[in-house]
């Protein structure tokens, strides 16, 4: 049998594991395993007595992947970056950027939501992982929301969709995985990150804004606060803004000249911040306890889905599944503008069943590609691409979008997380109630979508001068 055929049969097996319900890191460990022995077996020419032997040749190249992938030093912003999340909820920076935000901007009609979707963007500015900030501010802004007459459903939808801007704003957990994947430049993408990011905490607040304009008693704005007490909501929320500036200054070092660190050492040390920040603030040692268990526990899932999905990996790479579907791409007589499209709304399909960091680290051995074939090249000048930017601002480009079609597929149903989330937290609302109220917000996101598409200059800008 052909490799390509064998790549497509494992492929097809492995997503049907994925439906039925296994982990994403487990049915791609496992038909990745597989794929390594149907293929070293067919060049054994099906050999009954050389099966054990293409066996071992594959559990010992499954054995290796992993290891060698998951050491790289890359890899270590993960869990610094979840646990700066963490740390900043027991430090009271989380409850003071949110009263912060209400008593700047819950004037405005749905007013208290707006506050809590600019809330979550700047805790996300700390906070590497969309599931802690839902998880957070599900604690923290429900009930306020709730307070002042908001539906629960949607109150909960507000939290639920501001959590995923954690996936763009940095720094972020999702961003430095793609950038594994495809080797590209960690401290550029996570500044790519930034604009867009903020840029799409802006679209949910106009569409709050516009949702509480037209539907009487929709959002009631909340007043009262004088230019005082304003003014005095700023200076605990500043360490947020400072832990931001260090990291990126640390990165790319603002005065010109060779970077202070690598982004690993910028996550150390912004993590080092602010835990000094939660020992001032009193943290107990239980609490400590705490954040250091979730972070585990979320890093282990992180890396678990990786240890699994390289193993794929591998397999796409000795199938020639990649190559073989950007060669395809590329045949298409079709614009590579609308072949983009068509690949992103597969993205939003397929995020409806499976986690977003599965999604991508499945999809984008493949898909990567192809998108770069599609423009021209991975060396590929501006003036000759297909999409009118570099090769190198290309892969940048894509990273954005496609951890945007994450995001998006953190609150779609059935498996949207940041849903399941929230509904864990609170425990009068039903999952089903969270993702009713998330609704308005793929109207959001898909306009945010179609922008960053159009005009790509909101993605590439702060990337550009670095």
């Amino acid at each position: 049998m052909d490799k390509i055929e064998i790549g497509l049969w494992v492929t097809s097996g492995m997503l049907v594991m994925v439906v039925l319900g296994m982990r994403v890191a487990f049915a791609a460990g496992l038909a990745g395993l597989i794929g390594l022995v149907w293929l070293r077996w067919d060049q054994f020419g099906y050999d009954p007595d050389r099966l054990w032997k293409a066996i071992e040749i594959s559990l010992k190249i499954a054995g290796q992947v992993p290891h060698s992938k998951v050491s790289s030093q890359a890899l270590s912003l993960i869990p610094t970056f979840i646990l700066i999340g963490y740390l900043a909820y027991y430090a009271g920076l989380t409850r003071a950027l949110f009263e912060a935000a209400k008593r700047w901007i819950a004037w405005v009609p749905g007013g208290l939501a707006v506050s809590t979707v600019f809330a979550t963007a700047g805790f996300a500015a700390v906070s590497g992982a969309s599931v802690a900030t839902a998880a957070v501010f599900a604690r923290i802004a429900i009930p306020e929301m709730l307070k002042v007459g908001y539906d629960k459903r949607f109150a909960a939808g507000v939290v639920a969709a501001g959590g995923t801007l954690a996936s763009l704003i940095p720094p972020s957990a999702i961003l430095v995985i793609y950038a594994i994947i495809v080797e590209q430049d960690v401290g550029r993408l996570l500044l790519a990150g930034f604009i867009p990011g903020m840029f799409s905490a802006v679209i949910y607040g106009l569409l709050i804004i516009g949702l509480a304009l037209t539907i009487p008693n929709f959002g009631p704005p909340v007043g009262g606060f004088t230019w005082k007490e304003r003014f005095a909501s700023l200076p605990p929320a500043l360490p947020i803004v400072a832990v931001v500036v260090i990291i990126i200054c640390f990165v790319y070092n603002p005065f010109g000249g060779d970077a202070w660190g690598t982004p690993t050492e910028g996550g150390a040390i912004g993590a080092f911040i602010v835990f000094c920040m939660a020992l001032f603030q009193g943290m107990r040692m239980s609490e400590l306890k705490d954040a250091l268990t979730e972070t585990a526990k979320l890093t282990v899932m992180i890396f678990s889905i990786i240890w699994g999905v390289l193993i794929y990996v591998r397999f796409l790479g000795f199938a020639d599944l990649p190559t073989a579907f950007a060669d395809w791409i590329t045949s298409l007589e079709y614009s590579p503008m609308l072949i983009l499209v068509c690949i992103l709304l597969a993205y939003a399909v397929l995020g409806m069943f499976m986690d977003a960091i599965g999604m991508l680290l499945l999809t984008l051995p493949v898909v990567y590609p192809a998108i770069m074939a599609l423009n021209g090249g991975e060396t590929v000048a501006a003036a000759d691409s297909a999409f009118g930017m570099s090769g190198t601002m290309c892969a940048i480009w894509f990273g954005i979008l496609v951890v945007k079609m994450a995001e998006f597929c953190l609150i779609t149903p059935p498996i949207g997380l940041n849903c399941f989330v929230v509904a864990g937290v609170r425990p009068e609302l039903s999952v089903q109630d969270v993702f009713r109220g998330v609704t308005p917000f793929f109207i959001a996101d898909a306009v945010t979508i179609a922008l960053l598409v159009m005009f790509p200059a909101i993605v590439l800008w702060l990337p550009s001068l670095a």
